[in-house]
């Protein structure tokens, strides 16, 4: 085998390891290249930007559609939080804070204490990431905040001066990324990591209350509709459901194909005894 795949191999079999513990100079490649995997989707998601009539026009179809269901409230509910600052000061750091910068310092900590509810978490969002670069590609959605004939307003420009189109955020940012919601979906996710790393009931109902208000400061902000945060909800289940298969029988199989091609065992399995028979007592016979 030759030195890359090998290092490859090594990397894959403790990377996709659930039961590892302490800090490895392979964990700290895995920091590096997890950091990577979402600069490259956020690069990604901004790059596609040129299709403003499409994203329009199926805006006005989400809004047709909760119309018929009779569930389109976010007009009503953003004017009400209009007419309060502090709330609406308030949605705006949950909008910001408690997504991507909050997903890092619980990640991190799941890193550090808990690696199997990292290495679910981690594995949900990577696929919930791949999966929604492909419909904000295949189907780009205008945020409520474009439809200013509807009442709409960014509640982000308005009171913390924080533009999505300002330059030094363009190449980070898809403007018609709306559907689906990552920030309702991740906050699904952080939760599910949560509840599997402990079960400390505050630190559960404070991931509940993160994924509720989550799921409200979307709206309120003028950067989702509800239809968006329900397809969020749905990618990021079918992503938990195929981490939860890659740890259960995925990465099980792989690290045996992996064990036999690089001749390496779990961190588990290392110093592991073999059973060893019970010594006879002198003057005893035994029995067959």
């Amino acid at each position: 085998m030759s030195r890359v795949p090998r290092r490859l191999a090594r990397y894959l079999f403790y990377s996709t390891n659930p039961e590892r513990s302490g800090v490895t100079r392979w964990d700290i490649t895995e920091l590096g290249i997890v950091v990577f995997a979402f600069l490259c989707y956020f690069l990604v998601r901004g790059a596609v930007v040129d299709r403003t009539a499409d994203a329009i026009h199926h805006a006005r179809w989400i809004i047709d559609l909760q119309i018929n269901l009779g569930v389109f409230v976010e007009p009503a509910f953003q004017r009400w939080v209009l007419d309060y600052d502090l709330l609406g000061r308030a949605l705006n750091f949950v909008y910001f804070w408690l997504d991507f910068p909050l997903i890092a310092v619980v990640g991190l900590v799941l890193f550090w204490k808990h690696r199997r509810a990292y290495t679910l978490t981690r594995d949900a969002m990577l696929i919930s990431g791949g999966m929604a670069l492909l419909l904000y590609w295949a189907y780009p959605v205008a945020p409520p905040r474009f439809l200013p004939e509807w009442g709409f307003v960014d509640t982000l420009e308005v009171y913390d001066n924080l533009s999505y189109q300002a330059q030094s955020m363009q190449p980070f940012v898809n403007p018609f990324a709306a559907v689906p919601s990552l920030h309702v979906g991740w906050s699904l996710l952080l939760a599910a990591g949560v509840f599997v790393s402990t079960r400390n009931l505050l630190l559960r109902l404070a991931a509940i209350a993160v994924f509720v208000l989550q799921s409200i400061s979307v709206v309120g902000t003028g950067n989702h509709y509800i239809f968006d945060g329900v397809v969020g909800l749905v990618v990021c289940a079918v992503a938990l459901g195929a981490a939860v298969w890659l740890q259960r029988r995925g990465y099980p199989a792989l690290g045996a194909v992996l064990a036999r091609r690089a001749g390496l065992r779990r961190p588990a399995e290392q110093g592991r005894a073999e059973p060893r028979a019970a010594p006879s007592r002198p003057g005893r016979p035994t029995t067959a």
